[in-house]
């Protein structure tokens, strides 16, 4: 944020603060970095570091490093990278004040634009030390990030081990530990597990006939190991490879959402076609497996790389390839073999790509995402259209995609329910 040290002042004169010389007053400094945080939230940077310029000096510290901060940001935001930096070493030179640890924000961005990674994994760790609790993960993701880029794998994993909160990637071993005792234990049960399977699956009559909870508890079971043995190894194993990745960008809870909202539409959209009937026989009413799922957390990552384009190193490119041919493959062998759900695939894939397109991650810092501008701070950015115009974005997309999830339980309803006894 720009600095402000908000006076109550109805009015600042603006043009006699620059024209006088001398000290100024408290009130009066105090009142210029007030204008001047407005001027620059207005764009007038010129203005900005001209009053911003006014005040430095001022005997106290706190409001001389404000000052200081302030120039640097309006310099870079004209261009003037190497006033904005000497303006940011200033700070960090002075006695400790709420500016210091912005300073040290600051530094380290301008070293990362300037390829410096030592000086800026130097800048972020001071500012580390001196970063509020609600910084500390963002923080840390980024020294995770110039550690790896420095060839410093470890301190890198105990970074981003930090950025997690701490712990491994808890929530996606949580999901693979449920799915396989579940899918497991209806396999094996005997004939309690045989009613386990028969009341978790896709039984599309049933979901019309109200059993609607079956839309996601498909995702607990799988096809018997004498059937299928590798079904639910697969898919586990996908969920363990790409399942920290999605936890690392979004967090565990936003990844446990994304997953079963997922899973949803996966269900969703294999319901709604209706019947397939071959030689009087249905073939298509029962469904079982996470595959919907795990899609949507593939399209998740394919649309945040693509739109939001997190920085995950020098290998962000090449998994954004490789994901893509992944997906490609699998749509291509579930479309040539009848015994898969493709559509499921289908729909969890494009249910996870809008919430990639809607949603930026919060567990690594983000560059040139189609949603945000240049922030304050630099190597920092801000939504677009603002914090408020990006939640109404937000909310219009997830409402959107309730409307498209409505409408594929009625297309579905209405070709199920005879099936259901209900028609």
């Amino acid at each position: 944020m720009y600095p402000r040290l908000v006076t109550g002042q109805p009015s600042f004169d603006f043009h006699g603060t620059l024209a006088s010389s001398g000290p100024l007053g408290r009130e009066q400094a105090l009142g210029a970095l007030d204008h001047a945080a407005e001027l620059m939230g207005a764009s007038q940077f010129l203005d900005a570091a001209r009053l911003y310029q006014r005040v430095i000096g001022f005997d106290d510290p706190a409001v001389t490093s404000a000052a200081l901060l302030g120039f640097g940001q309006a310099m870079h935001r004209l261009g003037q990278e190497d006033q904005a930096v000497g303006a940011w070493q200033e700070v960090t030179q002075l006695p400790l004040t709420p500016a210091s640890y912005p300073a040290w924000r600051e530094l380290a961005g301008a070293r990362v634009r300037r390829a410096d990674l030592a000086g800026a994994l130097d800048a972020y760790r001071q500012a580390d030390r001196l970063a509020p609790p609600q910084d500390k993960a963002e923080i840390a993701s980024r020294l995770g990030w110039l550690s790896r880029e420095l060839g410093d794998s470890k301190a890198a994993g105990r970074y981003f081990s930090r950025a997690r909160g701490g712990s491994a990637a808890v929530m996606t071993l949580a999901i693979i530990g449920v799915t396989t005792i579940v899918s497991l234990v209806a396999d094996i049960g005997g004939a309690d597990g045989g009613k386990l399977l028969a009341a978790l699956e896709l039984d599309k009559a049933a979901v019309a006939a109200g059993q609607l909870y079956r839309l996601l508890t498909v995702a607990l079971v799988h096809l018997p190991l004498d059937v299928n043995p590798l079904h639910l190894a697969f898919n586990m194993y996908a969920i363990w490879i790409f399942g920290p990745l999605v936890e690392r960008l979004y967090g565990r809870w936003r990844m446990l959402a994304v997953y079963v909202v997922c899973a949803l539409g996966g269900s969703l959209l294999s319901f709604a076609p209706g019947p397939q009937i071959v030689q009087n026989v249905v073939v298509n009413q029962l469904a079982v497996g996470a595959s919907g799922a795990i899609f949507g957390l593939f399209g998740l990552l394919v649309g945040a790389l693509a739109v939001q384009r997190p920085n995950l190193g020098p290998n962000t490119r090449g998994l954004f390839v490789n994901l893509v041919g992944l997906i490609a493959l699998n749509l291509y062998l579930g479309a040539t073999s009848p015994d898969i759900d493709n559509l499921a695939h289908v729909g969890g894939l494009l249910t996870g790509l809008w919430f990639g397109l809607l949603f930026m991650p919060t567990g690594v810092p983000v560059r040139n995402s189609l949603w945000l501008r240049p922030g304050p701070e630099p190597g920092t950015a801000v939504p677009l259209l603002g914090r408020g115009g990006m939640l109404a974005v937000q909310a219009i997309g997830l409402l959107g995609l309730a409307v498209a999830f409505g409408a594929l339980w009625a297309l579905g309803y209405q070709h199920w329910s005879p099936l259901a006894g209900l028609g």
